[in-house]
């Protein structure tokens, strides 16, 4: 790409901050070099516009490994000089053990391992099965003390989600302003066919994709041995199988496969913003290459990339991320 753009911004959702189109952040993404470089890279994040910042303490569910990965980002911040006002932080809300392990007890300690007094957004998940109303007050609450700006859910099955939104807008409680979904090339059918999809559609809520990549096995790295997350419907495989297709699409518009993933999440206009994770600068500096792409060739994108769609015909009618019934 010729020249760069810089991030732009969008709502997430009516009632929630002001994000940048991309933001940072993942599983296990600040541990993964060193600190030095990890100070470099939220540097040129912030000055390339990139202004939101995914981060959570993982001390339980299925990763109860305690990872330092949000102290050694909270400690790159510092280090680069990037003061509280300049991003925005987007925290997580576990429902593993939960309420033993209640809304308070989580955001004090992880507010407190990175030294800030609020999280301007957080996503309750991962799903799990939950008092929806306990859920919603518990929330309301964080908001109330001051610990908590706005919040939304991650994969939650639509009508769990409608559930909390409508007892929310009963109880006059703050109503959840986003999703955080698995979105991307592959993976659509969840947040664009009829189970978000009018919501997004009404403006009502905003769409915060993840798992663009899956992985990375549609970012050029189809045979990658790391840990990836769920695998909803079983269909890994079968991304996998699609994963040159993806890199041939990227190379006509002179791409790579992971610019062409997150131009085509922007053309979406529900999704506030993309999450990924990087290790290198060069994957940021790649990923940044992404909105001049967007900006360029937006609706041909979505058009050469529709045969792309793997989970068009796999979701169950609750939007459990399954394959339909025999």
């Amino acid at each position: 790409m010729a020249t760069e753009q810089p991030a732009q911004s969008r709502p997430l959702g009516p009632t929630g901050p002001t994000v940048s189109t991309l933001g940072l952040g993942s599983w296990h993404t600040w541990d993964r070099m060193t600190f030095d470089e990890a100070v470099a890279l939220v540097r040129r994040a912030v000055d390339a516009g990139v202004t939101l910042f995914d981060v959570a303490y993982y001390n339980m569910g299925p990763h109860p490994d305690d990872s330092p990965t949000d102290l050694i980002w909270s400690r790159a911040m510092r280090e680069a000089g990037i003061a509280r006002e300049e991003y925005v932080f987007s925290g997580k809300l576990w429902l593993w053990d939960y309420p033993k392990q209640n809304f308070t007890s989580q955001l004090v300690e992880s507010l407190d391992r990175v030294g800030i007094e609020k999280a301007d957004t957080a996503v309750i998940g991962d799903y799990a099965t939950i008092d929806i109303p306990a859920v919603v007050t518990d929330v309301a609450e964080q908001v109330a003390a001051g610990r908590l700006g706005s919040w939304g859910t991650n994969n939650w099955p639509i009508a769990d989600f409608l559930a909390a939104r409508d007892f929310a807008a009963a109880e006059g409680l703050p109503l959840p302003t986003f999703v955080q979904l698995k979105y991307g090339i592959a993976r659509r059918t969840v947040a664009e066919g009829p189970f978000y999809g009018a919501l997004f559609r009404s403006g009502q809520l905003a769409l915060q994709a993840s798992d663009t990549f899956e992985g990375g096995v549609l970012a050029g790295k189809k045979n990658t041995v790391r840990q990836i997350g769920a695998d909803p419907g079983g269909i890994r495989e079968l991304i996998r199988e699609a994963a040159d297709e993806v890199v041939r699409v990227a190379g006509e518009f002179g791409a790579t496969p992971a610019q062409l993933g997150i131009a085509f999440c922007l053309t979406n206009p529900a999704v506030a913003n993309v999450l990924f994770g990087v290790s290198r600068m060069e994957q940021l500096d790649e990923n940044l290459g992404a909105l001049e792409l967007y900006a360029r060739h937006g609706a041909e994108i979505r058009e050469a990339v529709d045969h792309l769609w793997i989970d068009r015909d796999r979701v169950n009618p609750d939007g459990r991320w399954t394959f339909p019934a025999a």
